[in-house]
């Protein structure tokens, strides 16, 4: 009988309710995975349906009946493509579940720390409105969004999805060249030009090779409007050290964070030390998690199992 592995089912909420697979199964789901158990979790599977727990070669050539794996999730940088390919292991992802959510996210957190709700909020909880003697206080800036200039990294669904409601709010969004990258034409603005003038800056792009560390010290050297830092797509494509440093220079003017390099952050995350600060958001990758997406990226995670079996694969990366 063909065995189902689900590896981190804690990655969804427990609301959501997991329809499972039309074909004939044994179905086996797991909370989370550690790295140690997961070639033992794995045996005999021949499907394994993961969120973030990785399958490198390593575990791919201790398992001989993996056959397909569904990644729940658009990113698939823990998944070992190559690895999968050489194995005989097809391997699919969702697409396009996130293109309200996660813009909705991206704004919330630029809302918060443009009109500065933080700080006011732990002001207000800390009694300085009730001692201030006045019908308010300003202590934060606040500055409104329109006719500000809003740099996007990524041009896909989501990155366009945050400039239809830049553009509602009375914004400039632009769209990034690629790093290093040039003649990509006029619907780009070229990559340091974005750095300099852009009011704050969304990142909407994938990790890969030529992304990581995409914003490191010399870039945020080159911000020249002191921009916010808003990244709702992957850790890893700002270096979090230099990005602390940036703060403390005072060559950003705070971040709003959904992804970390390593999730959850290690005792060493280098964005703990300044949690404390108004300007500094960080909350746990819920970017993607609305009710409503979490549903649509089982719906998929599960169709792709089902189309698999009737011999029609969808949205293969192998």
């Amino acid at each position: 009988m063909i065995k189902i592995v689900f590896l981190d089912r804690g990655t969804f909420a427990p609301e959501v309710e997991l329809v499972r697979p039309a074909i004939e199964h044994e179905w086996v789901e797991y909370d989370n995975t550690p790295a140690d158990k997961i070639v033992e979790r794995l045996k005999g599977a021949t499907v394994a349906i993961t969120n973030k727990v990785p399958i490198r070669r390593e575990s791919l050539e201790q398992l001989p009946d993996l056959k397909m794996v569904s990644v729940a999730a658009t990113g698939y940088d823990v998944i070992d493509i190559p690895g999968c390919r050489d194995h005989g292991v097809s391997v699919s992802n969702v697409r396009g579940y996130a293109t309200h959510t996660v813009p909705e996210h991206t704004f919330g957190l630029i809302f918060a720390l443009r009109r500065g709700i933080v700080g006011y909020q732990r002001d207000v909880a800390n009694g300085m409105w009730q001692k201030s003697g006045q019908f308010c206080f300003h202590t934060h800036p606040i500055k409104e969004l329109a006719g500000s200039v809003l740099g996007i990294f990524g041009e896909g669904n989501l990155g366009q999805g945050v400039a239809d409601i830049a553009k509602a709010f009375g914004m400039k969004p632009v769209f990034a060249a690629h790093k290093g990258v040039t003649g990509l034409g006029p619907l780009y603005t070229p990559f340091d030009e974005v750095l300099e003038t852009a009011d704050i800056i969304t990142l909407h792009c994938p990790l890969m090779d030529a992304t990581r560390n995409m914003i490191a010290m010399p870039e945020f050297r080159k911000m020249k409007k002191k921009p916010f830092i808003i990244n709702t797509a992957r850790g890893g494509l700002v270096n979090e050290a230099d990005m602390v440093q940036a703060l403390e220079e005072g060559l950003i003017a705070g971040i709003g964070f959904d992804v970390l390099t390593k999730e959850p952050p290690a005792p060493d995350q280098p964005l703990l030390k300044v949690m404390d600060r108004p300007n500094v958001i960080i909350t746990p990758h819920v970017a993607w998690a609305s009710l409503e997406a979490q549903t649509e990226c089982w719906r998929q995670t599960v169709d792709h199992v089902n189309a698999f079996f009737d011999g029609q694969p969808r949205n293969v990366l192998t």
